[in-house]
């Protein structure tokens, strides 16, 4: 990455590193719990273990990733909230899928019914058949 490229952060910021625990049931999902560590990789007491959530819902083009945070303050806690984080960002992205495809069938150009041909491409760029 260019640390020219306009808008774009291309460093890590040192205050803000977490270590990552990955947990399964191998059936529903993952939990990762994100703990803070300090730049040498210390833990960070003075933030919050943030909780986040995983999952996968199988579509006709494949399987769809799923992420979602979980607000929990231990490991319990954020197992017991699990399925219920996961139904509601399932269902928040299925209604995000619906609104995606609304917008591109809206976006679709539908040929006059009057069946008249499409114009000239060199008509479009000033060229080809003579004006009178």
């Amino acid at each position: 990455m260019s640390s020219a490229t306009p808008g774009r952060q291309t460093e890590m910021d040192s205050t803000q590193i977490y270590r990552e625990e990955i947990f399964t049931d191998r059936k529903l999902g993952t939990i990762r719990k994100l703990i803070p560590v300090t730049a040498d990789g210390a833990d960070d007491a003075t933030r919050a273990v943030v909780y986040s959530g995983q999952a996968q819902v199988m579509t006709p083009m494949g399987a769809l990733p799923i992420s979602f945070d979980l607000e929990a303050s231990t490991l319990a806690a954020a197992i017991a909230k699990f399925g219920a984080a996961a139904e509601a960002a399932v269902q928040q992205t299925m209604r995000e899928l619906q609104e995606l495809r609304r917008e591109q069938a809206s976006s679709l150009v539908i040929a006059d019914a009057g069946g008249t041909s499409l114009p000239n491409p060199a008509d479009l760029l000033g060229r080809g058949r003579t004006r009178r």
